[in-house]
């Protein structure tokens, strides 16, 4: 039996870098596995979790609970059946519905593979004061579907952010426990704790796009191709995402610039550099940046931003930075 758990939460609350934690601090005999779902077709979770240690599935462009379930099923038959994890971690795109998901996982079909424990919301606080997230169908369901609330960015927050969490705690979340943390350190023990939360949620309202790519792995470029770009949109959300091959390099702090400057709401990117890899991962103003010294496969950068954005003079610009 698989101990399971969602993880969900609402776009830029922190979901990766939680996971990273987990799995940083996994006990060093068990084996863990993630099935991650990204809005974007690009595929950064993969990149930013390559070096976790973890078995890692990844559904890319859109929500995992599309095609009735099947991009789900498939990525997480393969890994109950290939990988036999110790524990699995699912995070759904941050846009992404609950009500599908739990309902798979809860079928007979899986009884005898998975033990189905707590489910995880990642809150952000400074969301709860802006209605484009509070009003949001899927932002309020996953946090109605939670069993457990994380109230993450703590070292983010001012004074009315924390009134706002303790108003809607009040009001929606008294009876399940809320942890308030920072940088993703949440603590593994939770992760143990059963599923008591069986909420009747509302259907979810698909208002995305089909995915162009139907598949079960992130983009990887066409033969002889340099690059490559992809669109994905809904719920009034647009990705814009690059890939480029193993020869681009890219100057650093052009990179950091041009990701800090980008007037979109969410950017992520695991690019090469001369002295190995950048990782910068931004929610609005919030900014995190990590070196190694080892290159990734290739360089992926996904954009994120609620509504349209010049998607191509964003391009040039990143064109600029690109060293070979």
């Amino acid at each position: 039996m698989t101990k399971t758990n969602l993880i969900t939460g609402f776009l830029g609350s922190g979901k990766t870098t939680t996971i990273r934690h987990l799995l940083a601090n996994k006990p060093q005999n068990e084996r863990w596995a993630v099935l991650v779902n990204e809005f974007g077709e690009i595929g950064i979770d993969g990149a930013l979790l390559a070096d976790s240690g973890a078995v890692l599935k990844e559904i890319p462009g859109g929500c995992m609970c599309c095609v009735n379930g099947l991009p789900m099923q498939v990525g997480l038959n393969m890994l109950l059946q290939q990988a036999k994890p110790d524990r699995l971690l699912i995070e759904p795109t941050g846009l992404g519905h609950p009500k599908q998901i739990l309902a798979l996982l809860s079928q007979e079909t899986y009884g005898g593979w998975i033990e189905l424990l707590a489910t995880i919301c990642l809150l952000d606080a400074r969301q709860l004061s802006e209605p484009r997230y509070r009003e949001n169908e899927n932002f309020r369901d996953q946090l109605a579907a939670a069993d457990i609330i994380i109230a993450n960015k703590m070292d983010t927050w001012q004074p009315h952010d924390v009134q706002a969490l303790e108003e809607w705690q009040a009001q929606n979340g008294h009876q399940r426990p809320l942890h308030r943390i920072e940088h993703g350190r949440m603590e593994s023990k939770l992760l143990d704790l059963p599923r008591t939360n069986y909420a009747e949620l509302p259907d979810a309202h698909h208002h995305h796009a089909q995915s162009k790519t139907q598949g079960l792995a992130a983009l990887r470029l066409p033969e002889n191709a340099r690059w490559r770009r992809a669109l994905n949109q809904g719920q009034g959300f647009v990705s814009c995402g690059w890939i480029f091959d193993n020869d681009t390099l890219f100057d650093t702090i052009g990179m950091m610039e041009w990701i800090r400057l980008a007037p979109v709401d969410r950017a992520k990117a695991v690019v090469r550099i001369a002295e190995g890899s950048l990782l910068i991962n931004r929610q609005g103003q919030d900014l995190n940046i990590e070196t190694r010294p080892t290159a990734p496969l290739d360089s992926r950068i996904e954009l994120i931003h609620g509504g349209e954005a010049d998607w191509n003079a964003l391009q040039s610009a990143l064109f600029k930075i690109r060293l070979g």
